[in-house]
């Protein structure tokens, strides 16, 4: 006799797409059925995250509001007017704002791997959503499955009985 796989087992083999024979498909349906298999991704990754994590979520959140393109547009403005207009002949930065230019290279060199550590952040906790729904409608097809078995037997059953009712006529 074949001894019962464990609920580990089960899982494994559900998750690796290998074939369940009757009893096995039994033992995992019970197991999916009595146990919450989904996750707070939002939850699970905010527990994970570390200090860089945080800030580069928080860069990202800033650099890429409309409230951050205004103020950097009125600062190239204002020191494009200060060193252009204003200061001409005193100026910290003369047309072709060279020192401009170094600034703004230095924000971009800087800004852009950090939004792309959290764009990557941001792509991992889709995937766990994406495994943790997979899941979810895996329960459910099995669950729907359990009841369309049930709803057989009982109109199996029904008709039994309505036989049986009318052989005793």
């Amino acid at each position: 006799m074949k001894k019962p796989l464990t609920k580990k087992e089960l899982v494994t083999m559900l998750l690796r797409d290998k074939e369940l024979v009757g009893r096995d498909e039994e033992e995992l349906l019970d197991l999916l059925v009595d146990q919450p298999i989904s996750i707070d991704v939002d939850k699970l990754e905010d527990e994970n995250m570390k200090f860089g994590d945080k800030v580069a979520d928080k860069l990202s959140e800033v650099a890429g509001s409309w409230a951050f393109i205004i103020i950097f547009v009125s600062f190239l403005i204002f020191w494009i007017v200060l060193n252009g207009v204003i200061l001409k002949s005193h100026a910290l930065d003369e047309y072709p704002f060279i020192l401009l230019n170094l600034v703004l290279s230095c924000i971009a060199a800087i800004q852009a791997p950090i939004i792309m550590m959290s764009q990557n952040r941001q792509a991992k906790k889709d995937s766990m959503r994406n495994q943790n729904d997979y899941r979810i409608d895996l329960k459910s097809e099995l669950i729907l499955e359990e009841l369309h078995d049930k709803m057989d037997n009982i109109l199996k059953n029904q008709k039994e009985i309505l036989k049986y009712i009318n052989d005793k006529k």
